[in-house]
C-alpha cells in the first residue's frame, strides 16, 4: 500500500488501496484499487481507481460482482484491451471520451 503523511506533520500514515489487474485468458479479470463504475456496458467499461481512469473494451462484457467497500470489480467476457486514460495523453483522452459518450 501507499502510504502518505498528513499535512500537520504528524507523520500519520494514511493508507490508500492497491490497484491491481488480474486477468484469466483473457475470459474474466479482477481490478482491485476501484473507486467508482463511471460507466458500463456489454462493450465498455469505465472505472475509475486509485492510479487514475481505467477504459476495458471487449464483448460481452459483464459486471459478475462489485465490492464497494474493498473497492473490487470482477468482470467476464472477452477482453479486447484495457487503456489507462491519464492526463499526458489529452488529445487521446478526447478522442475517447468523444466515441465513449456519443
Amino acid at each position: 500500500m501507499d502510504q502518505r503523511y498528513d499535512l500537520n506533520g504528524y507523520n500519520q500514515k494514511v493508507s490508500t488501496p492497491n490497484h491491481d489487474v488480474r486477468m484469466i485468458g483473457r475470459k474474466s479479470l479482477e481490478i482491485t484499487g476501484v473507486k467508482q463504475v463511471e460507466s458500463f456496458d456489454n462493450e465498455e467499461f469505465l472505472l475509475e481507481t486509485t492510479m487514475g481512469f481505467l477504459a476495458i473494451r471487449g464483448m460481452n462484457l459483464k459486471m459478475k460482482n462489485l465490492d464497494v467497500e474493498s473497492g473490487v470489480v470482477n468482470i467476464e467476457g472477452k477482453v479486447f484491451d484495457l487503456v489507462y486514460l491519464d492526463q499526458q495523453t489529452g488529445e487521446k483522452n478526447k478522442g475517447f471520451f468523444g466515441k465513449l459518450f456519443k
